[in-house]
């Protein structure tokens, strides 16, 4: 502790950066989750002796940059699909995202500081300005909840819990326990309270633990994996490649009750294919579909997913309205396309268009589905701004665009999230991997590699009730945090008061 108070800024920053590329080796793939909470445990050591507000948010934001430098390193594959126009960016879109979301991290333990007094105070306004910052996050500028600390749960008995506590609420649970874990180096028996918060989870686990089967519905819905590297997929010479094989996987037998195809999987034209949806009814052979296709109408394209009826007629479509920025349009377009600025996945001058929003897909039989197309599923407020109650969540998305590295699987992980946090199996077919079948509690059940091309035939679970947080969203975990800043901060004054009597 010393050594810390003796440091010059720079040099905690620099440790506070290697501390924060350790916690997100609690994300997927990895999913060392303790050296997140022993990288969170480090942290009050690293503000105690800061020396006013800014020098706690330098700190703040440096483990930021850390962090989220290593969890979203993913972000430099898209730039590399088409290397000669977009490689040099790099770099610059990996720094500028991990220490633009740092600044919200950085402005937490600025404030932390500002409003506290005592060590436990700090620690405790320091956990509850995190968690709104991590909410702040989740909804400013479309919002990116990517890489939140509650992530680090996903495939562990712990993830059941969101059906209570929502994304937020387990971000401010992990936090809690984390942080108080600094408490060991306190003296006398203060040092045991570091460890009730960690038993209370272990408790809460046990409560909410789910049962090792399932009841199913008795449907079978088949998912198709192309495998399409994005620098092939709508190259000419591959694309009647790519097409013959998701009809090959569609035509083969025994029938499943639903086909999915990935995002994108189908355009209004295919090179070297006379008739494709001519012989995607033929292959189909009476069973309906749900397929992602780029759906051009007279105002530009839109990234959508059609239902095709037994009859081999497109019956409902539905539009992606939460697109990406930068990858399928460009913020204040018209005034960086002058600059010559594009978006990354743009086929069309000013950008994909979005659709009106969340909405349901009656499916027959198999009942409703909610569709979220890649991107969306990573953000938990838009599953709960739908309409009535869905039987299951049907992600179609193409992960070609994050490589083979970590994206992938942190894409994955936040689609079990979201399952867990409603109550509701989720279909997600993703065109390179990772396809699952996923249960209302968030585990798989059965599922394709990434990198690997194929099908695969699994039985879709029934929905359970409707879950707490999907029918109060992220406004308990809000209410909690405030109210916790403004007790704390109470506590802050009333004990300063005392001391000055």
């Amino acid at each position: 502790m010393r050594i810390l108070k003796s440091s010059p800024l720079l040099l905690r920053m620099a440790l506070a950066a290697m501390l924060g590329l350790v916690a997100a080796l609690g994300l997927a793939p990895y999913e060392v989750w303790p050296l997140t909470l022993v990288s969170l445990a480090a942290v009050p050591f690293l503000i105690r002796y800061s020396r006013g507000s800014w020098r706690a948010a330098w700190i703040g934001w440096a483990y930021g940059t850390g962090y989220f430098a290593l969890a979203l390193s993913w972000i430099v594959e898209p730039f590399f699909v088409d290397a000669a126009r977009d490689a040099w960016l790099a770099p610059f879109a990996l720094m500028s995202m991990a220490g633009g979301l740092s600044l919200f991290w950085g402005l937490a333990f600025g404030l932390a500081r500002v409003f506290s007094g005592s060590g436990a105070t700090r620690t405790g306004l320091l956990i509850l300005f995190w968690t709104l910052a991590e909410i702040a996050r989740g909804y400013i500028l479309t919002g990116f909840p990517w890489a939140a600390p509650a992530q680090i749960w996903t495939s562990t008995p712990v993830l059941p819990l969101l059906a209570w506590t929502g994304p937020q609420g387990l971000t401010l649970i992990t936090l809690f326990v984390a942080l108080s874990l600094s408490l060991i180096a306190a003296p006398g028996p203060r040092r045991f309270l570091a460890l009730l918060p960690g038993l209370a989870l272990l408790v809460a686990t046990l409560m909410v633990a789910p049962p090792q089967e399932i009841e199913m519905t008795g449907k079978t819905v088949r998912l198709v994996q192309p495998n399409a590297p994005q620098d092939q997929k709508w190259d000419p010479d591959f694309m009647p490649v790519f097409f013959n094989r998701q009809i090959e996987y569609t035509a083969a037998g025994p029938r499943p009750d639903l086909i999915v195809w990935p995002e994108a999987s189908l355009s209004s034209y295919v090179y070297g294919v006379e008739d494709p949806l001519a012989e995607l009814e033929q292959a189909a052979a009476g069973v309906p579909l749900a397929i992602g296709l780029l759906r051009p109408d007279e105002e530009g394209f839109y990234n959508s997913l059609a239902y095709f009826d037994q009859a081999g007629d497109i019956s409902q479509v539905y539009d992606k309205h939460h697109l990406v920025p930068f990858g399928e349009y460009i913020p204040f377009g018209g005034l960086l396309d002058g600059l010559g600025i594009q978006a990354i996945a743009d086929i069309s001058a000013g950008g994909m268009k979005s659709g009106p929003g969340p909405e349901l897909l009656d499916l027959g039989g198999l009942g409703k589905a909610l569709p979220l197309i890649c991107y969306e599923a990573v953000f938990p407020q838009d599953v709960n701004r739908a309409e009535g109650r869905a039987s299951f969540l049907l992600q179609v998305t193409n992960d070609a665009w994050f490589g083979s590295g970590s994206g992938p699987y942190q894409h994955l992980a936040q689609a079990r999230m979201r399952a867990a946090e409603q109550s509701l199996p989720m279909i997600r077919v993703a065109n390179t991997g990772v396809s699952a079948m996923i249960d209302p509690y968030g585990r798989i059940i059965g599922s394709l590699p990434l990198g690997t091309a194929g099908y695969i035939d699994l039985p879709l679970p029934n929905p359970l009730e409707p879950s707490f947080y999907s029918r109060t969203g992220d406004l308990v975990a809000l209410f909690v945090t405030l109210l916790g800043i403004v007790g704390v901060s109470m506590r802050s004054v009333f004990i300063k008061a005392l001391k000055k009597d």
